[in-house]
């Protein structure tokens, strides 16, 4: 099967549906709203200046969010639905922020080495069935010394069954993940229905991943709550912080991986 067409076709027909819904709040973004998190916003600091590469952007609320930090901001989605409409937001709001539509394995050559920092954030790498060329990726884009961020939601969370009552999936990376799904994460009443193609990618993988890739690990954190009540069975405990309401603070729900770019030779293949 074509991953990548099918996944694409999948996140072409949710991105309107996205772009509509309460979750994304995009007209309280469009007035002013920032939509990165503290999380992410905590080892960002002050980006003013900075030259930043966004993978995996959805429709850039979060690239234009940078933008609006004063950052150098390119996002990247394969996309093209999404891409369109960041593309869209950018020239409304009268922002700087590039926008590419291609898949995270293909970063333009011409980007090697342009950026202080890359930044990947929320449901990103399960749609990647290799992380090896994903961490390249990131080596590629970077400056020597450059600074990675991830923040993402825990893949032990992705064992579970959708309620989280039961183990329903490998946690190491196997054979892919293939699903039929009613509605989406941001609006679960949607009348839309995608296929779609996932693999779960262990801590050990990830960060094995970029290790490999010159990436050095200055932090590693993992975190009890989701900045989004984006799951079943969720409740609030305080702005933008959701647990499992069965399960509380007994397991990672996010993680965070802080690192830089150890060397200078950036054309990794």
């Amino acid at each position: 099967m074509n991953y990548l067409k099918i996944n694409r076709k999948a996140w072409n027909d949710k991105t309107e549906v996205h772009l509509k819904s309460a979750f994304y709040e995009h007209q309280a973004f469009l007035a002013g709203k920032n939509t990165l998190k503290s999380p992410e916003l905590k080892v960002l600091g002050d980006v003013s200046g900075k030259r930043i590469l966004h993978l995996q952007c959805h429709f850039g609320q979060d690239t234009l969010s940078l933008s609006r930090m004063g950052a150098f901001v390119t996002g990247l989605d394969f996309s093209e639905k999404a891409i369109e409409i960041a593309i869209k937001t950018n020239d409304e709001l009268g922002l700087n922020a590039t926008f590419i539509c291609t898949d995270v394995y293909n970063l333009p050559i011409e980007l090697y080495g342009q950026f202080d920092i890359v930044f990947t954030s929320y449901g990103t790498i399960g749609w990647l069935p290799n992380l090896n060329p994903w961490a390249n990726t990131i080596a590629n884009a970077l400056v020597p010394n450059g600074k990675f961020i991830m923040v993402d939601f825990h893949p032990f969370i992705w064992t579970f069954d959708n309620s989280l009552q039961k183990i329903e999936y490998d946690y190491f990376n196997g054979d892919p993940i293939i699903e039929e799904i009613e509605g989406t994460y941001a609006n679960r009443s949607a009348p839309i229905k995608t296929q779609t193609i996932s693999w779960n990618h262990g801590i050990g993988e990830i960060l094995s991943s970029l290790i490999h890739s010159d990436i050095h690990i200055n932090e590693f954190s993992e975190f009890d709550f989701s900045p989004f009540n984006c799951f079943e069975n969720m409740i609030q405990i305080k702005p933008d912080k959701y647990i499992f309401k069965h399960i509380e603070h007994s397991i990672p729900i996010i993680y965070r991986i802080v690192g830089h770019k150890c060397h200078s030779d950036s054309m990794k293949k």
